[in-house]
C-alpha cells in the first residue's frame, strides 16, 4: 500500500507534466472510448451513437468519469500520471474522495465547452474552435482550478537528482 505525502513535502508538478499527463490519458481515453462505443454498437445495431443521443451522450460522460475517479481514488495516478511521475491527493496527503474527483472531473472538463459552442452559437470552424478550446485548457490547467475547488493537489512522486 502506498503512503501519502503531505502536500508541502512534495514539490507541486509543473505545467509541462501536468500536460504530458494530460495527453498521454486523452490518448487511452480515446481507445478506452473506441472500446465502450463497440459495446453498445450490437445492442442498438449502431442507433446508439447518432448524434444528440441522450443516452449515448451520457454513457460516454460516464465512462469518462469513471476512467479517471477510478484511477485517482485508487492509488491516485491514471497511468499517464504514472507515466510522468505525479499524483493526486488531498492537501493532508490522503487519497481524494468520490466527490472530489467529481468535482475535479467537471471542472476539468470546461474547457471542452468553447469547442462546443463557438461552433454552434458562433459558427467558427473546428480550426478555431480547437484553438480557443485548447486556450481554456492552459488557462485552467496554469490557474488550476479544479485542484482549489476539489481541495486537491498534484504532486511530484520522484524528483531527479
Amino acid at each position: 500500500m502506498r503512503t501519502s505525502v503531505p502536500e508541502s513535502s512534495l514539490p507541486v508538478a509543473s505545467l509541462p507534466r501536468r500536460l504530458g499527463a494530460v495527453l498521454y490519458d486523452a490518448l487511452l481515453l480515446c481507445g478506452v472510448l473506441l472500446a465502450a462505443t463497440a459495446l453498445t454498437l450490437p445492442l442498438t445495431g449502431g442507433e446508439a451513437v447518432t448524434r444528440g443521443n441522450p443516452f449515448f451522450s451520457t454513457y460516454v460522460f460516464l465512462v469518462c468519469f469513471f476512467f479517471y475517479a477510478w484511477f485517482w481514488i485508487h492509488g491516485g495516478q491514471t497511468l499517464g500520471m504514472r507515466a510522468w511521475k505525479i499524483r493526486i491527493q488531498q492537501q493532508d496527503g490522503r487519497n481524494i474522495t468520490w466527490w472530489q474527483a467529481l468535482l475535479r472531473f467537471l471542472l476539468a472538463s470546461l474547457w471542452v465547452m468553447p469547442i462546443i459552442y463557438t461552433r454552434k452559437i458562433l459558427g467558427l470552424s473546428l480550426g478555431l474552435s480547437l484553438v480557443i478550446g485548447l486556450g481554456f485548457l492552459l488557462l485552467t490547467l496554469l490557474s488550476r482550478l479544479h485542484d482549489r475547488y476539489s481541495e486537491t493537489v498534484l504532486i511530484l512522486t520522484k524528483t531527479r537528482r
